[in-house]
């Protein structure tokens, strides 16, 4: 027998159920429809003014950027079947106008072995660059180039002397390429020390957590008055990129290079004029039991040699005996070749330098003239 019909209120559920089945699907193309032709922008809500630490962040950039520079560097390759020298790109960096004369500082690393440089100015102007002079044992190159034509302002100087671990910093620089990129951060440290490139050491450097990464290497480091407190030159980083590490050499050195390296094209140290090592000099003044820098030799002709300051030698039966050894240099103690070199640094050539000396057990004072010891 065929099945009985369904009841009138049984075959209703079945549509609407039906019908609400097919409105779920299509909900989304009607969705879209309805929206399309009644969908408005949002209201916009008023943000007020910016925070005051914004305000300085902007106003800092907007005053330093200008200074900023692009550096581009090209090493010369020569073909050798057709015997034609073509200049590549070997690398860039960054670097920042020091004076109204046109010389731009830059680390010394990011021009070492490059047979040109080009600077790019914010406007995008582009310039030839002049080599002047480098300090490789402070990472510091001074290039010139001829802008006559609305220059860029140097940056105002600061000092380093009396940065605090804590002190907001801003470097400005252009990190793989993208020119012109502000990070911040804190000074994380000071009087850092680190390898740099061919064994060379690189000493009394600010550690920053400023965001440094390769291309903001001859950048300008920052503080929160918009003057130069250091030149960004390396990152600790496994990976090579940013990883929370960076190092800047202090204003205070750069202050003090740069005017040798614009006079002399390269850095004339102040020198005692005599020989030390640290590790020598380690074990000698342990086994006498003092403090201090031990003199291995006193170079001839040198102003030590006339102030009458003596050398370490060795007597005819192979007895070793000791030099002078320096404890104070104007007032500051020495205690060790580190600290005598660091205070040596804090001069200028041509400086009187009181020395205390330890000899054979009495204390005497030694006044040296600084001499030019070139690197």
């Amino acid at each position: 027998m065929p099945n009985p019909p369904a009841p009138p209120q049984i075959r209703l559920a079945l549509w609407v159920l039906i019908f609400l089945l097919l409105l779920l699907v299509a909900r989304p193309w009607l969705d879209a429809l309805f929206f399309r032709f009644t969908a408005e922008p949002r209201a916009v809500t008023p943000r007020g003014d910016l925070a005051a630490d914004e305000q300085a962040s902007i106003e800092i950039f907007r005053n330093a950027s200008p200074s900023v520079v692009f550096i581009t560097t090209q090493t010369q390759v020569v073909d050798l079947w057709s015997r034609n020298v073509f200049k590549v790109k070997q690398g860039t960096g960054s670097g920042f106008i020091w004076d109204s004369a046109g010389h731009v500082v830059t680390n010394y690393h990011v021009i070492e072995g490059a047979r040109s440089a080009r600077v790019r100015l914010n406007d995008q102007r582009s310039f030839e660059a002049v080599l002047v002079g480098a300090s490789p044992s402070h990472d510091l190159a001074v290039l010139r180039i001829s802008v006559s034509l609305d220059p860029p302002p140097p940056l105002p100087i600061g000092s380093s002397h009396d940065l605090l671990v804590g002190q907001k910093v801003f470097a400005i620089g252009n990190p793989f390429g993208l020119d012109r990129t502000l990070t911040t951060g804190v000074i994380s440290a000071l009087d850092r020390t680190i390898g740099g490139e061919d064994n060379r050491v690189i000493e009394n450097l600010i550690q920053t957590d400023a965001a440094i990464n390769p291309g903001n290497s001859g950048g300008p480091l920052l503080d929160s008055a918009g003057r130069l407190i250091g030149v960004n030159t390396a990152i600790y980083s496994p990976s090579g990129a940013y990883a929370g590490i960076g190092f800047a050499v202090p204003v205070d050195e750069v202050n003090r290079v740069v005017p040798d390296l614009l006079a002399y094209g390269r850095y004339q140290r102040p020198s005692l004029g005599v020989l030390v090592d640290d590790d020598v000099s380690k074990a000698v003044t342990e086994r006498l039991g003092v403090d201090g820098a031990l003199i291995l030799r006193v170079e001839p002709g040198s102003a030590a040699e006339r102030a009458g300051l003596r050398g370490t030698r060795i007597s005819g039966s192979d007895t070793v005996i000791p030099g002078d050894v320096i404890q104070r240099l104007n007032g500051a103690p020495v205690t060790n070749v580190n600290g005598l070199r660091e205070e040596i640094a804090k001069a200028r050539i041509g400086d009187q330098a009181r020395l205390q000396v330890w000899r054979n057990g009495q204390l005497i004072e030694v006044q040296v003239t600084l001499e030019a010891a070139t690197e």
